[in-house]
Order: C-alpha cells, then structure tokens, then sequence
C-alpha cells in the first residue's frame, strides 16, 4: 500500500482523524498562548484556579482529571512564573490553597482572549452553526459513561 493510499485507508477512521485534528489544534493553541510564557494545560490550571473558593492542589488536580504529581508540577511551573502563589488555608490550616497572583490574572486574561482568537481562526473552515455542533458534539461524547467493548465471543 502507498503512502496515498494509506493515508486514504485512514481518512475515515475516528481515532486517526481526532488525533490528528487534535495535533494540529495543540501546534495553533503552542503559538497563540508562547507570547504568554504558558501551554494549554498551565492555561487550564490557571482557569480551574479562578474558582470563588480558593482550591486545594488536590481538589484543582480533581477538578482537571489529572493526578497529584502532575498538578505539583504544573503548580511549581506556574509558582515559578509568579502567576500563582501557595497559601495556607483559612478554613483548613493544615490545607495549601493555590491562587492566582495579579500577574497570574492578567496572563489569564490575555491568553484566554489569545485563545478564543486562535479556536475562533480554527474552526473558521466551518459554518458557525456546524463550529457550534461539533463543540456540543465532543461535551456529549466526553459526558457519556464509558461502554466496555463489545465482546467477540460467541
């Protein structure tokens, strides 16, 4: 088989074309989001961060379905970058809350609006409404329970 050819055989298949698409999505939002000294999972933490009550890294962690060591790092990345600052917990004092600092803020401002530019520019081959469809499209599918494969026996 040719790579044309290949590449034809995997057109249609989901995980060939999400992946994909999703590669291209991640190259856009690197360079939209570089002017700000951050990536697109710093950007999350620092939106997860703008709850009203100040999270713990834990329940921030939570909140973005990724685990301990990795939200320590993510945290220590940003604490680094002086957009979030480690507290000690008024309810909890044995507790770390996350916040963001007033440079956290306003990087958060202006990356958030970097980001919407990029994904408006990104999905601009489609129809507004289409655009619309497939963002609501991708929340059902991420919202729906996980189905176990269906068995080949018998």
């Amino acid at each position: 088989m040719t790579g044309d050819a290949t590449s034809e055989a995997l057109a249609s298949r989901l995980g060939y074309l999400l992946k994909h698409v999703q590669l291209r999505l991640a190259e856009q939002s690197a360079r939209a989001l570089a002017p700000f000294g951050i990536d697109g999972r710093e950007l999350a933490v620092l939106v997860v961060l703008t709850a009203q009550n100040p999270l713990s890294q834990l329940e921030a962690a939570g909140r973005l379905g990724v685990d301990r060591t990795t939200m320590v790092a993510l945290v220590d990345a940003l604490e680094r970058k002086g957009l979030v600052e480690r507290r000690r917990s008024e309810q909890d004092r044995r507790k770390n809350t996350v916040q963001l600092t007033p440079a956290g803020q306003d990087c958060l401002r202006g990356a958030e609006r970097a980001r919407e530019e990029m994904e408006r520019q990104f999905l601009a081959p489609l129809a507004a409404r289409d655009a619309d469809r497939l963002v609501l499209t991708l929340q059902t599918l991420l919202a729906a329970p996980d189905r176990p494969a269906p068995s080949n026996a018998g």
